[in-house]
């Protein structure tokens, strides 16, 4: 285990997540929130980063007015963006982080961030995932 897993699984308990898989050897988690509506987030210390991602919605047909409504939302994201995965079928948040120097505000600015977006657009997200 390295200084930077610990330091972000210190990190997630303050916050008060609930670390649901741990794998010190790849040195990622799975956690969730209760009430926030996070659930199966993966936080992956890859150094020199820190991935933080988590799935959406599945595209159930592709089309550019999808796409071009996920961009524009992706603008108004304070941290983080949507991404899609290797496939395109998959709609992920995503953010990335510099290990090094990582501070508890900007792990909290981050997770907020999701939550938000994920309060602010869930009717969209629903309808995202319908198209």
């Amino acid at each position: 285990m390295s200084a930077n897993f610990d330091k972000v699984k210190s990190f997630l308990l303050e916050l008060e997540f609930t670390i649901l898989q741990e794998d010190a050897n790849d040195e990622l988690f799975v956690v969730e929130r209760d009430g926030s509506g996070i659930a199966n987030l993966i936080i992956d210390c890859e150094d020199p980063i820190l991935i933080i991602e988590g799935l959406l919605f599945e595209v159930q047909e592709k089309s550019q007015a999808l796409f071009e409504e996920l961009l524009k939302k992706n603008r108004e994201i304070i941290h983080g963006a949507f991404v899609l995965d290797e496939t395109g079928t998959k709609v992920l948040f995503r953010d990335t982080l510099q290990l090094e120097n990582l501070d508890l505000n900007e792990l909290e600015g981050t997770l907020n961030s999701l939550e938000l977006l994920l309060s602010e657009y869930a009717s969209q997200i629903i309808e995202f995932s319908k198209n």
